[in-house]
């Protein structure tokens, strides 16, 4: 089997067009036509449903993509470790929404200017999510707040950077009590399925504070505007995630002991981008710091 076949079904499913795909790989409609003939052939099942001008991938299609781009995957990173002793390739890489914004981008910069030559996909999403790609082994790496459970020995964990949840409020309410804000003041809860959101949720447990539920979202940025807008007070990370702009806010400090979220690397210990991984961390706690108290595990 051409492997040059697999790249083609991949981007067909990419663009949603054979034409469109035609385009990007510079192959005519007939090219295109034959190759995914020729790998439905040799699989023996239909892999697309043709619609008009779009086409969309079969059930075996689908049972086959995932598989398909590792393939491709493994494919990139042998030629590139063939051609170079650099660690090149594709490196896999979750980043948790606020680590996408905050500390990430300052990392990735450090991280070209030694190996220009990296290929890097970064999949966003939740902490836990990003956690459980890493563990199966579809991710080398990722961005994300503590674990709060053993880790398996096929992942590593490194902590980068504290943040200490904080009352988040309109700026009018600066210099208030922050405990007497949250149990009056309507909260906006960020969402107790975040693992920073179970931390707020444990902090008002041990508290004893029942505050009046008004909205309950997974985004800072959201509950930054509507803490702005007046429509209450909410308790989160101190986080290094830029906040929109023109904002009226403020930060309040929680009396000690204040609970903390680490953000950190997780990453495989076994495979071809180990090393990667490793210089990546390397370079995150030397731009961060010594910004987290917590110990690597």
């Amino acid at each position: 089997m051409d492997t040059r076949y697999l790249h083609t079904y991949v981007t067909i499913i990419d663009c949603g067009s054979m034409a469109e795909a035609g385009r990007r790989l510079d192959l005519t409609p007939a090219a295109i036509a034959a190759q995914i003939r020729s790998l439905e052939e040799f699989l023996g099942v239909d892999l697309l449903r043709r619609s008009g001008r779009t086409v969309c991938p079969t059930e075996a299609g689908l049972r086959t993509l995932e598989q398909a781009k590792t393939l491709l995957r493994g494919v990139r990173d042998l030629q590139a470790n063939a051609s170079s002793d650099e660690p090149i390739g594709e490196l896999q890489l979750g980043a948790s929404v606020t680590a996408l914004t905050g500390i990430l981008p300052a990392i990735l910069k450090n991280l070209f200017d030694i190996y220009p030559k990296l290929s890097l996909h970064i999949e966003p999403g939740t902490s836990s999510h990003l956690y459980h790609r890493v563990a199966d082994g579809t991710l080398d790496a990722a961005l994300i707040v503590e674990p709060h459970f053993e880790l398996p020995k096929s992942c590593a964990w490194s902590p980068l950077i504290d943040e200490e949840l904080c009352v988040l409020a309109p700026a009018k309410l600066s210099g208030k009590n922050p405990i007497e804000l949250l149990r009056t003041y309507p909260f906006i809860r960020y969402d107790r399925a975040m693992w920073g959101g179970q931390l707020a949720e444990n902090y008002l447990k041990t508290h004893k504070i029942m505050p009046i539920e008004r909205i309950e979202i997974d985004s800072l940025n959201a509950i930054a505007s509507f803490v702005d807008q007046g429509l209450g007070v909410s308790l989160v990370p101190d986080c290094a995630t830029p906040w929109p702009t023109g904002m009226n806010l403020t930060k309040i400090k929680l009396p000690p002991p204040v609970p903390v979220r680490t953000i950190g690397l997780v990453w495989r210990t076994q495979g071809p981008r180990v090393s990667l991984c490793q210089t990546m961390l390397e370079q995150a706690t030397r731009l961060l710091g010594s910004k987290s108290k917590r110990k690597p595990k």
